[in-house]
């Protein structure tokens, strides 16, 4: 089962900190990520977004790989490749998995200018480590989907000093 968590940060820098820092935990193993997004708000109020799973790119080359070995079944694998990666690029781009978009951008919406948010789809964590590693950057929980008790558990975790 998966969990949702949205941490908001005063500024995009420690958001994207974090980002790095999710990297790298995936990295040792302490974090296992199905989804991972960022949003900021510009001081002119302008939403952004990016998110670290691209459908669009996994679909055209899953697509290519497909296309070329249909191609080479009728012996055209470059046409059968070209026509696999444009299909397969396009039903990524219509494929949303992981974090709702809509939910993102709903959550970014309530972001005060100059000020950021990581989304995270966590599969799996080490808790106490992945908490010690976030209690410096000073994250604000603003959304989870987690119980009660242990969205609770997690804040006074991250609030200790």
């Amino acid at each position: 089962m998966t969990d949702l968590v949205v941490l908001g940060f005063p500024d995009k820098e420690k958001a994207e900190a974090v980002m790095r820092l999710g990297k790298e935990l995936s990295r040792q193993e302490l974090l296992d990520l199905e989804d991972a997004a960022l949003a900021w708000r510009t001081p002119d109020g302008k939403i952004h977004v990016a998110q670290t799973y691209n459908t669009t790119a996994a679909g055209a080359a899953g697509g290519a790989l497909w296309g070329t070995l249909f191609g080479m079944l009728f012996l055209m694998p470059v046409f059968g490749a070209a026509v696999g990666a444009a299909s397969g690029a396009l039903v990524g781009r219509l494929t949303d998995v992981g974090i709702n978009d809509a939910f993102i951008k709903e959550v970014a919406a309530t972001l005060e200018p100059d000020r950021a948010a990581v989304f995270a789809l966590v599969r799996r964590s080490t808790p106490d480590r992945v908490r010690e590693a976030l209690r410096p950057f000073d994250p604000t929980v603003l959304r989870t989907s987690l119980t009660k008790d242990r969205e609770e558990e997690l804040i006074a975790a991250l609030q200790k000093s």
